[in-house]
């Protein structure tokens, strides 16, 4: 029998680096009798971090998927739940698994508040539309401060924030929470390893003012919402029952009007099982999403796949990893329809036909093997040739693709050789292992150099990639110091025209083009290729092959051999030889264009911008200051929070390299810095010069085959 999607949550829990998400997972396991013992991060114990390089850092790298149940109301919920990481470096898995999720809990730290991480994952789950529910964690932290971190999200993240509980207490007097809906209050024991360690009693009487005039708040945000409860809040606010505000809430929260907020104290055991039921009252199921929209390959017309068995099967290729047991493990979502293990699905990527040998529900790295998967499910795959992230599978009589998943460029690069040359072909593998399972990582060989070199979000990131290198495929690397990604762009519009011939016996070759290159219109990425010739001086046959020309050559520009990020190429005319023009010959003379053209469209170098946030004590901010002032950063904005100051600023990556370890010597290792990917911007002209002889870049002839 099917199971009954109503009862199925798809959830994640994102927040900043440190605000309690791990441990909040690992609590939720505990209480939902996934596990029987409560692991501890800040002892290498927790399940959902399964790495050793997890274990020992204290940080989440990887998204872990597990499954639980809790019973709520008389039903038994399905949960499957995802635990994405906080580091900015690891962004991608924040991606990743948004894109594939129903909704998910947003944690925050009661002290630290609104965070510069929380709000990019914030973004990123806007951009997807995924539902929250927020969670504001460490309650008995001191400086714990409930409704600080509500009026932050109303003015940080522009959220329509609404508490549905009010904490009993804070800090070391943090006892418990008020159901502001049930008005009632649950008292925790935190020693109590029961799954149900808290008593339900009366709220305290110095709390009742406070608890009535909040419940009206939340009362008439879920009446806003709904005009049948309007009318009845206006009437008499005391006749709405508990399950009409609940209906009302759920409602507003799907639709992400709403963001219920709940507090508690995951490492104290506080909260967590009024969370759970947060999720199950308020987060949507597969079935209250919009059916999934992807288009058809054969014609591409829109098709929509509604969350249902009966439909033809489809899912979301989420993540690819390697487990040294089963091998490449593909997570996947399924959208609609049903697949037994075993059975072949269409790869719309490719166009092949894969076979999916076993399914498994996992359990962070353990994986339970089931029969089949069905609509709205999360599980993982073995047995496929050439899945990689962000790839439809479908059956093959209703071929359909779904909307792929972007992922930022790399901005840091890093040379590495193998320490014996015998390591030479596992390099090669293992590299190859790691980029597949991570978008954001990759790796290019240097042809001038002879150097491979790999390329990351940060130096965390490379640093995780190093050490798994070593641990995981037992490759042993020299590593050179980490580089800049700079990227080329052009300032001007040059108009050229391009001649290519050659003779040599036989059949020549013949091509003619006219065209304007420029800077690409405004956030245009990529190559803008606009074809005007007319009267078939250039047949529409080889227009393609000139628009492909000049694309494989904006990879190497003309300064020192860096990426071109964008531009704009006008083919204006040119003419053809009815019997040596071929597309080959128009593709060879779009990319000699490109090489003669581009140094004389002012072509500069473009370096990465960092946007960074530092929270420091007021007496090192001057030492701070005009730490950032001698790194070339631009200070965007000053703010003071309880006894720190914030300084917020725009510095370019190339300066930034070991910055961790300089904040904590000029503050005596009280201050905390926060970098995220801002921006490209033109490196100024002696440092651009620098940049292009260090490149070691000879310029680009002309005569390329």
């Amino acid at each position: 029998m099917a199971r009954d999607l109503k009862f199925t949550r798809n959830i994640g829990i994102m927040a900043h680096i440190d605000a309690g998400k791990t441990t909040t997972s690992e609590r939720i396991l505990f209480y939902t009798g996934k596990t029987h013992k409560i692991g501890e991060v800040h002892e290498g114990g927790a399940t959902m971090d399964w790495m050793v390089q997890e274990q020992e850092r204290g940080i989440t790298i990887t998204s872990a998927a597990t499954t639980a149940f809790w019973k709520y109301d008389g039903n038994n919920y399905q949960i499957n739940l995802i635990d994405t990481p906080g580091h900015v470096d690891f962004t991608v898995e924040v991606e990743r698994s948004l894109r594939v999720l129903d909704g998910t809990v947003a944690t925050f730290c009661a002290v630290g508040r609104v965070q510069p991480q929380s709000e990019t994952v914030w973004r990123q789950a806007d951009k997807y539309r995924v539902p929250k529910i927020a969670y504001v964690n460490k309650m008995d932290r001191v400086g714990a401060d409930f409704l600080a971190v509500v009026a932050e999200m109303k003015e940080k993240l522009g959220a329509n924030a609404v508490p549905i509980c009010l904490p009993i207490g804070a800090e070391d007097k943090f006892q418990g929470i008020v159901d502001l809906i049930a008005m009632k209050g649950y008292f925790y024991d935190q020693e109590s390893k029961e799954l149900v360690n808290y008593e339900v009693r009366d709220i305290p009487e110095n709390m009742l003012a406070e608890c009535e005039e909040w419940r009206a708040k939340l009362v008439e945000a879920a009446a806003e919402y709904d005009d049948t409860l309007m009318e009845k809040f206006f009437d008499d606010p005391d006749s709405i029952s508990k399950e009409e505000i609940i209906a009302a809430l759920r409602k507003a929260t799907i639709d992400m009007a709403i963001v219920p907020i709940c507090c508690g104290s995951s490492f104290k055991n506080k909260g967590v099982q009024f969370l759970l039921d947060a999720v199950m009252r308020y987060l949507p199921s597969p079935l209250d999403k919009k059916s999934v929209e992807g288009t058809n390959p054969t014609n591409n017309n829109v098709e929509v796949r509604p969350s249902n068995v009966k439909e033809p099967f489809c899912a979301l290729v989420f993540k690819i990893a390697t487990d040294p047991f089963v091998g490449r493990l593909a997570f996947m979502r399924a959208y609609s329809g049903k697949l037994d293990s075993g059975s072949y699905v269409l790869n719309t990527r490719s166009g092949k036909k894969e076979r999916i040998s076993r399914l498994f529900q996992m359990h962070s790295n353990k994986q339970n093997p089931i029969e089949f998967v069905e609509a709205g499910d999360i599980c993982a795959a073995v047995g496929f040739k050439e899945l990689r992230t962000g790839d439809t599978i479908c059956v093959e009589t209703h071929p359909i693709v779904l909307e792929s998943m972007t992922f930022p460029d790399p901005v840091i690069g890093l040379a590495v050789e193998p320490k014996t040359q015998k390591d030479l072909d596992k390099l090669g593998i293992a590299l190859g292992k790691l980029a597949e399972e991570d978008p954001t990582f990759t790796v290019k060989a240097d042809h001038e150099t002879g150097q491979t070199v790999i390329s990351g979000m940060g130096e965390l990131h490379l640093d995780i990639i190093v050490d798994r290198l070593r641990r995981e495929f037992g490759v042993e690397i020299n590593q050179g110091a980490p580089q800049v990604n700079y990227k080329e762009a052009i300032r001007s519009t040059v108009q050229h025209r391009e001649v290519f011939k050659k003779q040599s016996g036989g059949k020549g070759k013949f091509a003619d083009i006219i065209v304007e290159i420029g800077p690409a219109d405004e956030g245009v990425v990529g190559l803008q290729f606009i074809d005007e010739v007319k009267g078939g001086n250039v047949p529409k046959e080889f227009i393609p092959a000139v628009e492909k020309g000049f694309k494989s050559a904006m990879a190497n520009g003309v300064l020192a051999g860096y990426e071109v990020t964008s531009m704009k190429v006008k083919l204006k005319d040119g003419s053809f030889h009815p019997v040596d023009s071929d597309a080959l010959s128009f593709e060879i003379a779009a990319r000699q264009a490109f090489r003669k053209a581009l140094p004389k469209a002012t072509p500069v170098i473009m370096e990465p911008i960092m946007s960074l946030e530092v929270v420091t004590p007021e007496d090192y901010m001057g030492d701070v200051i005009g730490d950032l002032n001698k790194r070339r950063g631009q200070i965007t904005s000053m703010d003071s929070k309880a006894n720190a100051r914030i300084v917020k600023a725009n510095v370019p990556l190339a300066e930034q390299f070991g910055y961790v370890t300089i904040l904590r010597t000029i503050s005596s290792g009280r201050a905390t810095s926060t970098m995220t990917f801002s921006h490209y911007a033109e490196l100024p002209g002696s440092l651009a010069k620098d940049v292009i002889e260090k490149s070691g870049h000879k310029g680009l002839g002309d005569d390329e085959e």
